[in-house]
């Protein structure tokens, strides 16, 4: 990714102390319904649990749990595959055109987990906060517009659509996202065997990163850290962690199928723990998975400790954003 100068809120009539993630409560994905909590909600959806292959026009329907990435339809065209997801998520960062190039990357990242290198069409549903002044909302607008420079990395159509949302429906900025791809072949992330290794494409500890970030500006948190971490700590951790959320894995995706990947999935709202449990439970095959080292951002883990584990970055259940890819 070629590098970008820093965003300054002046430069588009802001305000110079205008931070995005000032207008949310809620942090990247990490707001979402609690991995045992949504399993229940679904798992009625599922009553043959992997039993067997089941037969959808014809054609072989994939194994896929309620807990995995995508949703794969198989189409009555010639052994065509329809591919979808949805995603949403709230400001993480403060550069709007960096959030904005984040949140297509993580939902682009469950497509990659199946192997799917090529999008067709990505639609966009970008929520302005009530809390936002017309100047603010047209500022963000400018920003966000034109995207051709964050869909040209996927190779994909992007729709935008601005919304001004009511207090009602929501208090924050949501950023939704939808992505369609028609694809063949019959890669499934159900093949694990004994001896696999597990790869991470990106470290852990985005979530810590960005948080601690804000608390740059908040003393009374800033205080409970400062004795394990510098504010040059923690920039860059910041930069980094910016960077890798908004880096496709579009080239793991290709790699899986030059090295005949057995199973993938990508790391996000439930921590690498919760998700590899659901890709554990999707396999054909007795198998354990086995994390014996964990690549965290430089710092992160110490400033987690400080914290008293509050992030779970250490446990394996804190959220991560754009899909740190796991595959076997």
């Amino acid at each position: 990714m070629s590098t970008r100068e820093s965003f300054n809120p002046e430069s588009y009539e802001l305000d110079k102390s205008f931070r995005l993630t000032r207008f949310t409560e809620l942090k990247g994905t990490g707001c979402k319904v609690p991995q045992d909590v949504l399993q229940k909600l679904l798992e009625s959806l599922q009553e043959n649990h992997f039993q067997e292959d089941e037969q959808f026009l014809g054609a072989v329907m994939p194994r896929l749990g309620i807990g995995m990435d995508t949703c794969v339809i198989p189409l009555r065209h010639g052994g065509l595959s329809l591919v979808q997801t949805t995603d949403y998520i709230y400001p993480i960062v403060d550069d709007p055109y960096m959030m904005g190039r984040i949140a297509c990357a993580n939902v682009l990242s469950d497509l990659y987990a199946m192997g799917v290198t090529e999008c067709d069409n990505m639609l966009m549903l970008l929520g302005i906060s009530n809390k936002m002044t017309d100047r603010k909302a047209r500022a963000l607008s400018r920003l966000l517009t034109d995207l051709s420079q964050i869909a040209q990395p996927g190779k994909y159509h992007l729709h935008l659509y601005h919304i001004r949302v009511m207090k009602q429906v929501f208090v924050q900025k949501p950023c939704g996202l939808r992505t369609v791809e028609v694809c063949t072949g019959n890669y499934t992330p159900d093949n694990a065997v004994p001896g696999d290794v597990l790869v991470l494409t990106k470290p852990l500890g985005t979530q810590v990163a960005v948080a601690v970030h804000q608390w740059l500006d908040i003393p009374e948190k800033w205080n409970k850290i400062k004795l394990v971490v510098t504010q040059e700590d923690v920039e860059l951790a910041y930069q980094e962690a910016m960077m890798n959320m908004a880096r496709l894995n579009r080239t793991a995706a290709g790699l899986m199928h030059t090295f005949n990947a057995h199973a993938a999935t990508d790391i996000t709202g439930f921590g690498i723990l919760g998700h590899a449990q659901n890709l554990a439970k999707q396999q054909r095959n007795e198998v354990s998975f086995v994390i014996h080292n964990l690549p965290v951002l430089a710092k992160m883990a110490a400033v987690s400790k400080a914290c008293g584990n509050m992030f779970g970055l250490m446990h394996g259940t804190c959220p991560e954003t754009s899909g740190i890819r796991m595959w076997a």
